[in-house]
């Protein structure tokens, strides 16, 4: 009889431990603190940070900054929480970003590019009060997050003039999940761009010194066309870039996101997290 209801409570356990797991979504892990990168019309734009065990503001530690997608229309920084929170654990200072978006502030994808370069700018002008090294923060993003993060260091031409040009904007590496690349009517976007369509893709724009670029993207992705990405890497690569496409065989758009397949999740991170000890900004 014992032995029987040790196994009941064992099961009961097990339920309760399932449930809270099977539960647990992007929205479940929490920031260490906020901090405003900007003040726009309408409010400020704050980044969300995650920070390491033992984090000290001396620290020198590579940074990483994500961008939510969502079309350059709505969004929140909530889905990259699971990211940010999984490389602070591994040591790197992690933040998700708040930008401008259409539902938020009544803006276009150009206010999107401006906040992104912005966001990269204030982290390098605050890094010895953020504990990290100028010269090691990567950018990030999914889908329209993808792009922002790719505007950042493919689209100088697009300045932002009330800002000090003389800290660059362009980070030292990217990560791109499912990347809006091309702006054009090959790719996704133009009907909102319109006549600058051109002006804001990052395809178009390729030249030598690109960052080290890493690239997941699904091969049925009918949103972002999966030749839009392959035919970037190629045009990086001609120029001397880095460029590493990682094909997800019959995914469609936004298959990497943590509540949507935690094993895809998880290949996506570890694949990442080599990606970032080859550039020397994970221990």
């Amino acid at each position: 009889m014992q032995r029987l209801i040790s196994y009941y409570v064992l099961i009961a356990v097990m339920a309760v431990v399932g449930g809270v797991e099977a539960a647990q979504t992007g929205a479940s892990f929490k920031p260490d603190r906020m901090v405003v990168y900007k003040s726009v019309a309408g409010g400020d734009l704050e980044l969300h940070l995650f920070l390491p065990q033992g984090w000290k503001p001396s620290d020198r530690r590579a940074g990483i900054v994500f961008f939510f997608g969502g079309g350059w229309v709505g969004g929140s920084p909530e889905q990259f929480y699971p990211h940010s929170r999984r490389l602070a654990s591994l040591g790197m200072v992690a933040m998700s970003a708040v930008y401008r978006t259409m539902k938020s502030n009544g803006t276009d994808p150009f206010a999107c590019i401006a906040d992104g370069k912005s966001a990269v700018r204030w982290i390098r002008t605050h890094a010895g009060e953020l504990g990290i090294d100028p010269e090691r923060i990567v950018a990030s993003g999914g889908s329209a997050g993808g792009h922002v993060a790719a505007s950042t260091a493919l689209l100088p031409h697009l300045r932002n003039s009330d800002e000090d040009s003389s800290v660059s904007s362009v980070p030292n590496a990217l990560i791109l999940f499912n990347p809006v690349i091309d702006t054009t009517m090959r790719g996704y976007g133009a009907e909102k761009l319109g006549t600058r369509a051109l002006d804001a893709s990052p395809a178009h724009h390729v030249v030598a010194g690109v960052p080290p670029t890493l690239i997941f993207h699904g091969t049925a992705d009918t949103t972002v066309p999966f030749e839009n990405v392959t035919r970037f890497c190629t045009l990086m690569q001609e120029h001397g870039n880095e460029c590493e496409l990682v094909p997800y065989e019959g995914k469609t758009h936004g298959f990497f996101n943590y509540d949507r397949d935690r094993a895809v999740f998880e290949d996506t991170m570890r694949r990442a997290e080599t990606f970032l000890r080859k550039l020397g900004y994970l221990p």
